[in-house]
Order: structure tokens, then C-alpha cells, then sequence
């Protein structure tokens, strides 16, 4: 925990710092919400078709979904969700002919979570 997925479109695969998103929000949720830096893990899921009204060409999109360990006030978490979206956009550079839709949420993880690290 936090366990972190972005999800991004394909044509943004070479103007998007993943690793400099994952490097820059990681201390921020350490900041933000009492995480240690080593739970902190990013996952990154390159989608080839992303559809936005009824048009799928000229339209990118990146959604951030940050799951945590329930407790934190809704305040806390519209602040990670705004750092988050701002994150996304210093590390993504522009695509010609795409419109980029840039999401993010802060999601309680279930009562059943368990983390194991096996070496």
C-alpha cells in the first residue's frame, strides 16, 4: 500500500515519463497520506484503444487510480488527486493531434488486502 495503476493511451507511449510520475508521486503520498516510500508501487497499463464520446481518434487518456488503506479524509484525498492529475501533466509532453483526458481517484483498498514480499 499504496498500490497505484495508471492506465494511459498508446499514442502517448513516447511522450509520457512514466518513471518520473512513479519517482515524483511516490514521496508525495508519503507526504499526503503517512506511506512509506518502499510500499509505494506503480503499475503502468498501456491501452490501445481508448473511445471519448463517440470519437476514438484524437483522444488520449491517462487515469490515476491510487489505492490506500481506508482513513483518510476526503480532503486528503481531493489533495492527492489534484497533485496527481498536476504530476501527470509536468510529465507528459504534448501529442499532436490528441486531445489528452487526465483523470485520477483515491480508492480504499477492501478489508481482504494482504501484501506479501517474497524475495
Amino acid at each position: 500500500m499504496p498500490q497505484i495503476t495508471v492506465d494511459y493511451s498508446e499514442p502517448l507511449a513516447d511522450s509520457f515519463d512514466r518513471r518520473g510520475l512513479a519517482l515524483a508521486l511516490h514521496p508525495l503520498l508519503v507526504e499526503e497520506t503517512a506511506a512509506t516510500l518502499a510500499a509505494c508501487k506503480t503499475r503502468f497499463v498501456r491501452t490501445e484503444t481508448a473511445v471519448v464520446g463517440g470519437d476514438e481518434d484524437g483522444h488520449a487518456v491517462v487515469h490515476v487510480r491510487i489505492g490506500l488503506l481506508p482513513g483518510r479524509t476526503a480532503e486528503a484525498k481531493a489533495r492527492v488527486t489534484d497533485a496527481a492529475v498536476d504530476l501527470v501533466r509536468r510529465h507528459l509532453k504534448p501529442v499532436a493531434g490528441h486531445v489528452v483526458h487526465i483523470s485520477a481517484e483515491v480508492c480504499d483498498l477492501d478489508a481482504s488486502y494482504r501484501k506479501a514480499t517474497d524475495a
